[in-house]
């Protein structure tokens, strides 16, 4: 039987008794469907992941027991970090949750000239939370050790000035190739645009601030594609996907 995991942003110690706070005493009774005496895989993020059992459920509150801790790590030696145009409907919520589970380390949602989503103020900083949680059940469900960051949104502009590592622009009409480039020290930036991709300006910004211009094929890809494309290409060149990485 499938034991289910949860990421709690608090410290952990074994043998010691926790309380979920109301958010995560939610999750696991209405939709965990936890009762009393079973076991949950609990991680914060700091390394590994503690087995613990519930020793209370109820309207008032949920108690868990860590009983054990595994030392683990399915987290990728390559640092990947994606900036991404805010894209519409529920393609956002797919690229963040597809990229948790391919291996990103961070996502920062930028706000472009060729946006059809415009976020402003609150609207934005709810969008942020809710990318968040989707970034958490993503971890949780794919059982990672690690709960990826997704920044406050951003503008263009001032993202591409604050990156390094191999700077990597996702342009459908460049010639150079993935297979052409080398990362440095083991860390990746990719930027993709939304549905109506990057104006010029936006384009020579980018440039400016060193990203390198590569295609990903023949075929021009939906924003959500091409995202997830180029992340699963870096990690099978030089991230945990490579057959020699896997050995």
């Amino acid at each position: 039987m499938r034991v289910s995991r949860l990421y709690l942003a608090m410290p952990l110690a074994l043998h010691k008794t926790i309380e979920l706070d109301e958010d995560g005493a939610h999750y696991l009774r209405a939709v965990l469907r936890l009762k009393k005496g079973q076991l949950i895989t609990l991680f914060n993020g700091e390394g590994g992941e503690f087995q613990g059992q519930t020793v209370e459920v109820s309207r008032k509150r949920v108690l868990i027991e860590l009983q054990s801790f595994v030392s683990r790590s399915v987290e990728s030696a390559l640092q990947v970090n994606l900036g991404l145009g805010i894209s519409r409907g529920d393609r956002m919520d797919f690229s963040v949750q597809k990229s948790v589970e391919l291996g990103i380390h961070q996502i920062a949602p930028l706000q472009t000239e060729r946006c059809v989503v415009q976020l402003k103020a609150e609207k934005g900083q709810n969008k942020v939370r809710h990318w968040q949680k989707i970034a958490q059940h993503a971890a949780e469900q794919s059982g990672r050790t690690y709960r990826p960051k997704v920044e406050d949104v951003d503008s263009l502009e001032v993202w591409v000035n604050h990156q390094d590592g191999l700077k990597v622009f996702l342009d459908p009409f460049a010639t150079q190739t993935l297979q052409e480039l080398q990362p440095e020290a083991n860390k990746v930036t990719l930027l993709a645009g939304p549905e109506g991709g990057f104006s010029e300006q936006e384009r020579e910004i980018a440039k400016q601030a060193g990203f390198i211009s590569v295609q990903l094929g023949p075929r021009i890809l939906r924003t959500e594609t091409a995202a997830l494309a180029a992340l699963t290409a870096v990690q099978v060149l030089w991230g945990d996907l490579g057959a020699k990485n896997a050995e």
